[in-house]
């Protein structure tokens, strides 16, 4: 772990390097983001998730840069061209760019025009026309004419001496680095619809005849444009300040213009920047912005995913989950209050064969039979069809039951999966889908995680995007969110316990199967005993796995064995007992205690004590319950209902980089453009809003032949 590293890592991360020593130092010991975030705060200055994970990426970043620098040392090296000076500036560059830019005339290419040229022996003649003397041309390149190289003619010596000087220049670093910052600066980035394009529904009309400078174009664009390109509707190009790079190479190059040779260096000039230069810093230009365009979209899906999982559960009601569809019937599951399956029944409200009486009177019996409060619609097809079919029963019982859409995305995924199979195997796929919508409003997180997290579509082109990153980031977020929230050991499906630091696949399924077999676990030790799970994994777990009940109250809670110890003194500073923990006296008695002044009393960390304190005070704290709740509703409007400057309230479905998506109950979700989300700048519009939010806002516009609702969260301006 070189000094050099951790600066460079520190840098990357924009974290103290102290702090990258401590993180990266603890991941090297086999520690888990999670683990480190929550229990290992003194270490690392109550760094969060996202920190410590920028740390490692950081790291490993810095790692391959510092291999790649060695690489490229030896390889010029192995070429007896390697000087004192290259090297220290190999070794002082901070991004790949620049590493690459120094090897370029060190590398093996294809043969080139210029190594032609070198191989006729004239990188002489090269070196006379930089020379900038008085004698002609003609002059020079008459000496370098040799028939058995290839060379006839003065024109030939010249044309080839002139291809030497253009590659050098384009192998130029410096020069290189200077015209990536102008085009940057001062280039644009442009479409044009290709000749006989295909684009029946007109996706890319905004396209077809596009400019916009390259400072100002935003991501998604790009990630659209490239999407029209691949289609074959767009070509899209980069344009360069031309005029202005080559007049600075031209001043850059040219030392002395009233020399005879200058007419030649200059054409060289020329042709080094359009054949060589502009096409490869094209190339660099347009992966960047792809890059830069795809790490936005994957963290939009990752916001948006995180917003999703941590959705508060509805505890304790029962549910009736409404799969909607027209011609195969609406699907309804029955699920208790603990998510069991109570029954399954299918209604036909619905076009091509609606038997409407029928089906209300099968939703009223299930509703009056089980007294359910609560109905989950999932959103998919027909949903707002049978929004309404569910709003005229509620206003005909006039009875205290709610209704809320729910986010289906990936429901389907799920219910055609070899888990959903094994969970439900005499269930049909679309049940298996009614009973999953049900138990998504009782617990997001316990029923989201069943499903490929590239399957809950709340993100903007992440078709488009790397899906190795993708998997990477969407895995990173629900790892977060779970052991944020924490696992009930007793109740947890594999598919949630693989998620808890530190546990594969294969040890979550063995924890399942030992509970099967033996029972319900009544402590934390006795996980020490499951098939894989070793020291170090228990370390990293337990304190995210609860064990509700059990003997010894610290193992219900998020308190890690290596601090119980630690939690009995302060109970005892507190004159309290375990049995209290939770309770109005504990809340009551740990009010009154400094965290600083106990930790040094106690000789432990401030961040540990104050941790202990907050859960000794609330046990079963939920993060979750900090969210808003889902919006329940009892009516449905119409998208004719709408009027301009109607105040309504609504749901964030999907937030992406120009605004955000609010459900507001019609058939339509309403955009609310990143402008007017609220007064003053936004610069994205998840500074302000996230998915599940419960937003008010106004009726801009309703354009209903597109089916398009432009929606406000500004006041309006009071008359």
């Amino acid at each position: 772990m070189t000094e050099r590293l951790m600066e460079l890592t520190a840098k990357r991360a924009g974290l103290t390097v102290k702090q990258t020593k401590q993180v990266v130092a603890l991941l090297d010991e086999g520690n888990t983001v999670p683990f480190i975030a929550r229990y290992r705060k003194e270490a690392t200055g109550s760094l969060d998730e996202v920190q410590i994970k920028d740390i490692e990426d950081a790291y490993q970043y810095s790692k391959s840069l510092e291999q790649r620098k060695d690489e490229v040392v030896r390889l010029i090296g192995e070429q007896g061209k390697l000087t004192p000076e290259l090297e220290q500036q190999i070794h002082s560059a901070d991004v790949l760019q620049r590493i690459e830019d120094l090897y370029r005339p060190y590398k093996q290419k294809r043969r080139t025009r210029a190594m032609i040229a070198i191989e006729k022996g004239l990188e002489g003649l090269a070196d006379k026309l930089l020379a900038f003397t008085n004698e002609a041309p003609d002059k020079l390149a008459a000496r370098f004419i040799d028939g058995e190289k290839g060379i006839g003619t003065t024109e030939e010596a010249l044309a080839g001496a002139r291809d030497i000087i253009a590659e050098r220049l384009a192998d130029d670093a410096a020069m290189r680095e200077t015209i990536r910052k102008q085009t940057w600066a001062k280039g644009t980035i442009s479409s044009a619809r290709r000749k006989a394009a295909e684009d029946e529904k007109a996706i890319y009309e905004m396209y077809y005849d596009y400019e916009e400078p390259l400072s100002k174009v935003v991501p998604h664009r790009i990630l659209a444009l490239n999407r029209g390109e691949k289609e074959d509707v767009l070509r899209v190009s980069v344009g360069f300040p031309a005029e202005q790079i080559t007049g600075g190479m031209q001043r850059h190059v040219v030392k002395r213009a009233s020399s005879p040779s200058a007419v030649h260096v200059q054409e060289a000039v020329e042709d080094s920047f359009k054949r060589l230069i502009a096409p490869s810093v094209e190339r660099e230009v347009r992966t960047a912005l792809s890059e830069k365009a795809e790490t936005q979209a994957i963290h939009v899906f990752s916001e948006n995913l995180k917003s999703l999982l941590l959705q508060p559960p509805l505890k304790g009601r029962m549910v009736l989950g409404v799969d909607p569809a027209f011609r195969t019937g609406c699907k309804l599951a029955v699920i208790d209050e603990t998510g069991k399956m109570l029954e399954i029944s299918v209604i036909y409200p619905h076009p091509p064969k609606p038997q409407k009486e029928a089906s209300q009177k099968t939703v009223v019996q299930l509703l009056k039979k089980y007294g359910i409060r609560l109905i989950a619609i999932g959103n998919g097809t027909a949903s707002r069809e049978t929004e309404k079919f569910i709003a005229d029963i509620i206003r005909e019982l006039d009875a205290d039951v709610s209704y809320v859409i729910v986010n289906e995305a990936g429901a389907s995924v799920y219910s055609a999966s070899a888990l959903a199979r094994a969970e439900f195997p005499d269930l049909q796929v679309e049940q298996r889908s009614a009973v999953s919508i049900a138990r998504r409003l009782q617990d997001p997180l316990s029923e989201l995680v069943k499903i490929d997290p590239e399957s809950i579509g709340v993100g903007q082109y992440q078709h488009d995007v790397p899906k190795k990153q993708l998997a990477e980031s969407l895995s990173f977020v629900v790892e977060t969110a779970v052991n944020r929230v924490g696992v009930n050991v007793n109740t947890a499906s594999a598919s949630l316990l693989q998620y808890v630091a530190g546990l594969s696949k294969t040890v979550a399924e063995n924890i399942v199967r030992q509970r099967e077999e033996q029972g319900s676990f009544e402590k934390r030790t006795q996980l020490k005993k499951i098939p894989r799970l070793g020291a170090k994994t228990y370390e990293q777990a337990i304190g995210f796995l609860r064990v509700p009940n059990a003997k010894e109250p610290f193992d219900a809670t998020g308190i890690h064995p290596e601090s119980y110890a630690l939690a009995e003194a302060v109970l005892k500073e507190a004159g309290l007992t375990k049995q209290q923990i939770g309770s109005q006296e504990a809340v009551a008695a740990l009010a009154s205690f400094d965290s600083r002044t106990l930790a040094a009393k106690l000789d432990a960390g401030h961040a540990t004590v104050n941790d202990v304190i907050e859960t000794l005070k609330r046990p079963n704290r939920d993060p979750r319950d900090e969210y808003p709740q889902p919006l329940l509703k009892a009516d449905v409007l119409d998208m004719k209902d709408l009027h301009e400057g109607m105040e309504m309230q609504g749901t964030v479905r999907n937030v992406v980089d120009f605004g955000a998506f609010v459900d507001i109950g019609v058939h339509e979700d309403g955009l609310v453009h990143i402008s007017k989300l609220k007064k003053g700048y936004v610069k994205h519009p998840l500074d302000v809003v996230a998915s599940g939010d419960i937003v008010t806002v106004w009726v801009e516009a309703v354009d209903k032949a597109k089916s398009r609702i432009s929606l406000t969260m500004l006041p309006p301006k009071v008359k």
